[in-house]
């Protein structure tokens, strides 16, 4: 065992943010920790990494364990270059390559071989010198350094540019990059996938799973913890509690442990009920009194059982149209966009092009994604789409009736010096201020917190914000940049419901393949030199990428022939005959709304089979009580519901099965 943390408490001031946490790590174990956005985590972290005192509890960590710890947003400030920053971790291998260079130079000199002993002195030490080089990876230090910055997103950096000029962003992708090289025996990381695109976030959790030291990560990528982690701790009510498994497993298992409890619990309230009822009307009678009595006796003695908490409240909102769009809802043609020259990028020109020759169009209904590397001019895009950045040349045709919602990850449309009340009431002055309430309080706000500034919020309370304004405003448009940053797992998950019931047009950026893979029905994957258009969602579009390949690979010769229908994507240059593409794309996207359709009753059904066995559980459990057993007129009402309900639960199953065949 690595690290052990025992009965571990911290307040601040009177406020308890952790009550008796218990938790422990083992070596190359991979845990990850979960809980709603202030429920503790990251406390949790900086306690367990020194950076925070605890007011009780023990600390246990094995004896010269060496651990890592990065934090948020925490990136590399320095006047070093990238490369020689990451040499900085191998300082001892460097060294010694210094030894073993000057011993090579001193072996060539003649004077030494004329002295027999110290000659050899000099090669066993050499020898010795050279031996542990190579035991510690000195031949692998420069590979592997190269090796962790292009799976990082360094690749194309020059390796002698300064830290100090890079974004926040980079500077922490930087630190993780540096610290994988350090390899501590537990790897603590504090939401690390953020400023991640999605193929640095493969490369990373490869990379992870092969990692020879322990794991404690905070993150809420559901993609990616369920592709790396064995375990899950969540924090909630200011404790924790341990679950085997990755998140998608963590889900299920609270679920079913929660439905256990909250039967248990009925249970016991109806045996309660009863035998209060029997006492009451029983304790007066001289012929029943001591049966009374006793049972009074077994009520009083009896453990009561707590009512199953269930889940924290959480946000409860949908997004309605109040007009209904026409057919076509967006048309972009031969598109290009420009920015302003980064310093030394381009020094005879200010702007450079970011993107050109971008095409494709949105229909009524659809939902689409927009992918690609970071830095590629998705963010840029997005906003020459809504008019906040002028294109160099090209078209944007809106259709009609086409009413938009935008979604900016930074937030900017928000006022810093409004109050959350006052921001949604500016914005919509004319609905009343009860209903602002109502929304604000759907959103988490509620009582002295609408009266919050803007300035003062967190990430994701200005992202919950940003939803009410949106939702407010019944677009049946919505561009979203970024929507799932600063959510927890909750809060994306309420996230997802509310698009998915949404009626509009939808066309978001996200590097969360969970959200891409529940949302996106069409991948719009931009480059600089324009759109691929793929039908289906994240899983589909790898499935399709990997089909391609291996069709060029096997026929290189043929790679212009026919291709498999929905296989290959679909060029926004490509010259496919206009009603052929136009039937292709509304039988694509007619065929995602049956399967969106089918799975939703299919969700539905379980949750209504479920139901319904646990209410014929329960009425068994009642008619084998001997009040009940007793009882004919009672036990025949009983039977009857439960014929009516097991008839019932035939009907459901035989539709499951039908759906799933």
């Amino acid at each position: 065992m690595l690290l052990q943390v025992s009965n571990l408490s911290k307040s601040f001031g009177v406020t308890p943010v952790l009550s008796n946490i218990t938790l422990q790590i083992e070596d190359r174990e991979r845990i990850g920790l979960v809980g709603v956005n202030g429920a503790g985590k990251s406390t949790l972290l900086q306690v367990i990494a020194g950076e925070l005192s605890y007011d009780a509890g023990d600390i246990f960590k094995a004896k010269e364990t060496r651990v890592g710890y990065l934090r948020q947003n925490s990136g590399l400030n320095t006047d070093r270059s990238i490369w020689n920053e990451m040499r900085t971790v191998f300082t001892a291998l460097i060294e010694v390559e210094k030894e073993i260079r000057e011993l090579e130079q001193l072996m060539s000199d003649p004077a030494l071989l004329e002295n027999e002993k110290r000659y050899e002195e000099t090669m066993n030490r050499y020898a010795v010198k050279s031996e542990w080089f190579k035991q510690h990876g000195g031949y692998e230090m420069e590979a592997k350094i190269r090796g962790v910055l292009h799976g990082m997103g360094f690749g194309q950096f020059a390796p002698d540019t300064p830290i100090h000029t890079l974004s926040g962003g980079q500077k922490t992708r930087l630190a993780l990059a540096k610290m994988l090289l350090e390899e501590p025996d537990l790897l603590i990381l504090d939401e690390p996938t953020n400023h991640l695109d999605i193929p640095t976030l493969t490369w990373l959790e490869g990379y992870l799973r092969g990692y020879p030291g322990a794991i404690l990560v905070v993150s809420h990528d559901r993609y990616f913890l369920d592709a790396l982690v064995t375990a899950i701790y969540e924090i909630e009510r200011t404790s924790s509690k341990r679950y085997t498994g990755n998140y998608s497993r963590f889900i299920e298992i609270k679920a079913a442990e929660y439905d256990i409890q909250m039967r248990h619990y009925e249970k016991q309230q109806t045996e309660i009920a009863k035998m209060e009822e029997f006492v009451q009307k029983n304790i007066v009678r001289a012929t029943t009194t001591k049966r009374a009595q006793s049972r009074r006796k077994a009520l009083e003695k009896m453990d009561r059982l707590d009512k199953p908490m269930g889940d924290l409240k959480r946000a409860s909102f949908s997004f309605e149209t109040d007009i209904t769009s026409g057919k076509d809802v967006l048309e972009v043609r031969n598109l290009q966009v420009s920015v302003q020259a980064r310093p030394g990028e381009a020094s005879d020109q200010e702007r450079r092009v970011l993107i050109r020759d971008v095409n494709f169009e949105l229909k009524r209904g659809i939902t689409a994604a927009l992918i690609g590397p970071n830095g590629v001019g998705k963010t840029t895009l997005l906003r020459t789409l809504t008019g906040d950045h002028k294109q160099d040349f090209g078209v944007i045709n809106w259709g009609t009736n086409v009413k938009i919602g935008f979604y900016d990850q930074e937030q900017k449309h928000l006022n810093p010096s409004n109050s959350v009340l006052d921001e949604l009431w500016n914005a919509f002055p004319h609905i009343e201020e009860a209903r602002i309430r109502t929304v604000l309080g759907n959103f988490l706000f509620s009582g002295e917190d609408v009266f919050k500034k803007i300035s003062s919020l967190s990430g994701g309370e200005k992202a919950r914000v940003a939803l009410a304004k949106l939702m407010l405003l019944k677009a049946n448009v919505l561009i979203l940049d970024e929507p799932t940053n600063h959510l927890d797992l909750y809060a994306k998950e309420v996230l997802e419901s509310a698009l998915i019931d949404y009626e509009g047009t939808l066309l978001f950026i996200s590097h969360d393949r969970y959200f891409l893979n529940k949302m996106a029905e069409s991948m719009l994957e931009l480059s600089a030199d324009g759109v691929q258009v793929f039908f289906g969602n994240y899983d589909d579009l790898i499935e399709k990428k990997a089909e391609l390949a291996e069709m060029q690979a096997s026929a290189p010769s043929t790679s212009t022939g026919t291709r498999a229908s929905g296989a290959a994507p679909t060029s926004s240059n490509a010259s496919t005959a206009p009603e052929e593409k136009k039937n292709d794309y509304e039988a694509s996207k007619q065929a995602q709304r049956d399967a969106r359709s089918k799975q939703r009753r299919l969700e539905a059904l379980e949750a209504n089979i479920a139901q319904l066995e646990a209410d014929v559980e329960l009425l068994e459990a009642e008619m084998a009580d001997e009040a009940v057993f007793n009882d004919y007129v009672l036990l025949g009402e009983k039977t009857a519901l439960m014929d009516t309900k097991k008839t019932e639960l035939e009907g459901l199953y035989a539709e499951w099965e039908s759906m799933m065949e």
